[in-house]
């Protein structure tokens, strides 16, 4: 039987549970076998903005993260395949990985509202159903034109900016990453952490 594989990207620049709450939803929501958690190599859209971790730190943080949790794993495919990221091509890997795999783009409400910016878009949508993760309230809505299911998760204002700022300000991360992922911040000095 074949597999239905949700693709959820990103730069995990840290994971943290928002991204962990997101996974498991989906995953149940849409009934899928697997959730792909994968590490952009160069983040295309984010490499103006601001030094981005290194990809080996960010995977072996997602590694982490997703150890001990079913149906989530690391996906390394973007960091392997070098250069800038990009999700047409991750799913292409994936189709030719897992032959007769229905694949899954899952994608935030605000990613999902720019999503005819990205590149190659038109052979995202004909590669995989879109999922836009909603938070409780206004529906993001994509084109008719366009394969795509809601999932609406648990709002959890945590992002990996603010976690950042946390390591170096010396606040406390506490449930705001998991235990794993903190172990990894600390041995790899990471954020200021060892400061």
């Amino acid at each position: 039987m074949p597999l239905r594989i949700g693709l959820f990207g990103g730069t995990f620049d840290p994971p943290h549970v928002g991204h962990l709450v997101t996974a498991v939803n989906v995953r149940h929501a849409l009934n899928l076998d697997l959730v792909v958690l994968m590490v952009a190599n160069v983040p295309w859209q984010k490499i103006e903005g601001r030094r981005i971790t290194a990809a080996e730190h960010r995977y072996a943080m997602v590694a982490a993260a997703v150890a001990d949790v079913p149906g989530l794993v690391a996906g390394r495919d973007e960091i392997d395949h070098g250069g800038p990221s990009y999700t047409a091509d991750t799913l292409a890997t994936l189709a030719l990985d897992n032959p007769g795999a229905t694949l899954f783009t899952i994608v935030g409400d605000d990613a999902a509202a720019g999503f005819e910016t990205w590149d190659r878009y038109e052979e995202v949508a004909k590669r995989s159903t879109l999922v836009v993760v909603d938070r409780p309230g206004e529906p993001v809505t994509l084109p008719e034109r366009f394969s795509w299911e809601r999932v609406e998760v648990p709002r959890l204002d945590v992002s990996s900016t603010d976690l950042r700022l946390r390591f170096h300000d010396g606040r406390p991360a506490d449930f705001l990453i998991t235990d794993p992922v903190l172990a990894v911040i600390e041995s790899l000095e990471l954020y200021g952490a060892a400061e």
